[in-house]
């Protein structure tokens, strides 16, 4: 064992989207901090950021019809779409800035435009759809949608889907050119060759095994060489737990109260592919349906195109599965030695409460391949098996806690855990996750360093024009941010011109 101190300012424990995010930022604002990096796999973005574990939509809730609930009158809820939207506008605002400061140098390498489109069938759900069209389109975030329930009009938008389709029911879509395909693995990657150029401290195959506070108020981590076995200790002033399905236990080991009374419940997921030219050529959206009875918000059904390795590629999915693992190459032990004596009771009221969540899950994993072909049918009738292969996807850990809602209450959706006088912070949870990191990453620095937060602030908006600005009161700087990103991300055929376009640097 090594008796080494090895002291940084910074610790970010998980080499994926949200450390990377996190690090490029800091590095901005101060650009003499030390930062490590621990990574437990062999290169960055191996986990729910690598591009083979998401579907890459960049959420901006331009098709994702579960951010839009239908309420008891009849009217549709946006609320939740126009912060996703933002938040996805921010994160393309970073990256613009990195992109013209020649930090990113092609952003075709991460970014390319997609059209996102939304598509139901029935009489109830084309009602809901043309609802949730009329509440949309008129808002600055969405401008530029369409909607028709004409077969003909649908032939045109997804030929593929419409080939074969026999059924006399009603059907409808929306669409929204500005959409884009986000290579997410493809941006973590850039994002630690810039750390590393940096001189951040990369220690990819070294897993944080434990971590506690010392007298002196700094943060000690038990770090094992996953090669050798030896073991190393860390101390930081700050560290940021962004280790996906990982970040639960570590945050448990910290010991800080606001990680007590929180339990995950993990899901997997998995995808049909395909990359037959001949199919794969004939669709080119980002398609979402609707979520089945019971089935939980991130196994709602889309057909996407992807761009992976300069190939474009067509996924379906995702298939909801149960493992007990935290991570995709994680311990079968992860579920069970995540409960601990002050979140038993809120995990076995999550577990009565979620007994139709529990046979969906289950009823998933029991699905055949054919049984997985019918559910694909339903948006490319024609579909032939020997076109399609079944890949696994990442682990997703969704948040239990007791809220107002009730005790052990399953959340959809990501949520940041820091500690009272900032020190440490966790990011726990899953979608929209990796769209949204950089308005979950600057909640962090708002949370652990308010007192440079005031002097950090002029950069912070030469990076992120809107910053501390609701887009949704400026109609204007919408169309100006979107327009300028467009550009500088090379989406500008999708961007929409505008006279006065704010400077990304």
């Amino acid at each position: 064992m090594s008796n080494s101190q090895n002291r940084s300012d910074i610790i970010l424990i998980g080499a994926g989207m949200m450390s990377a995010t996190l690090g490029s930022l800091l590095k901005q604002l101060m650009p003499d901090w030390s930062i490590t990096v621990f990574e437990r796999r062999a290169q960055a973005g191996e986990e729910s950021s690598n591009e083979w574990n998401n579907a890459g939509t960049g959420h901006s809730s331009l098709c994702e019809l579960n951010y839009t609930v239908e309420q008891p009158d009849g009217s549709i809820d946006i609320s939740k779409a126009i912060k996703v939207n933002e938040e996805f506008q921010v994160s393309r605002q970073f990256w613009s800035y990195l992109v013209e400061s020649g930090l990113i140098r092609d952003p075709r390498d991460f970014i390319v435009p997609v059209p996102h489109m939304s598509f139901v069938r029935g009489a109830q759900d084309v009602a809901f759809l043309k609802k949730r069209f009329e509440a949309l389109a008129g808002h600055p975030l969405f401008q530029g949608m369409e909607y028709s329930d004409d077969p003909a009009k649908l032939k045109e938008w997804i030929p593929l889907m419409m080939q074969d389709r026999t059924s006399d029911e009603p059907i409808a879509a929306t669409r929204i050119e500005s959409g884009t395909d986000v290579n997410f693995g493809a941006l973590t990657r850039m994002l630690f060759d810039y750390l590393k150029e940096q001189g951040v401290t990369l220690r990819y195959e070294h897993q944080v095994d434990d971590l506690k506070r010392t007298r002196d108020g700094l943060w000690e981590l038990k770090v094992r060489n996953m090669k050798d076995g030896a073991v190393e200790r860390h101390q930081a002033k700050f560290v940021f737990i962004g280790a996906g399905g990982g970040s639960l236990h570590l945050l448990q080991k910290s010991g800080i109260p606001e990680g007590k009374r929180i339990g995950g419940f993990p899901v997997s997921g998995l995808f049909m592919v395909c990359r037959n030219p001949d199919i794969v050529s004939q669709h080119h959206a980002k398609v979402y349906g609707k979520a089945s009875v019971g089935a939980p918000p991130m196994s709602v059904p889309h057909l996407d195109t992807r761009m992976i390795d300069n190939q474009q590629w067509l996924f379906f999915g995702p298939f909801a599965g149960f493992s007990p693992k935290f991570l995709k190459y994680g311990s079968m032990l992860d579920l069970f030695t995540s409960i601990k004596p002050h979140n038993v009771m809120t995990m076995l009221a999550a577990g009565v409460k979620n007994m139709p969540l529990t046979k969906y899950l289950i009823k998933q994993v029991m699905l055949s391949k054919e049984q997985r072909m019918e559910a694909l049918r339903e948006f490319v009738p024609n579909a032939r098996s020997e076109d399609w292969e079944l890949i696994v996807a990442g682990q997703r850990v969704q948040v239990i806690k007791d809220t107002a809602a009730g005790k052990g209450t399953l959340q959809f959706g990501t949520e940041v855990i820091s500690a009272a006088d900032g020190s440490i912070a966790a990011l726990l949870g899953a979608s929209p996750g990796a769209s949204t990191a950089v308005s979950v990453m600057l909640d962090v620095i708002r949370r652990c360093f308010p007192k440079q937060l005031k002097s950090w602030e002029p950069k912070i908006k030469r990076m992120i024009p809107s910053y501390g600005v609701s887009l949704s009161d400026h109609p204007d700087l919408v169309r100006d941010i979107q327009a300028a990103t467009a550009r500088t991300l090379n989406l500008a055929d999708h961007g929409r011109e505008s006279g006065k376009v704010p400077a990304m640097v």
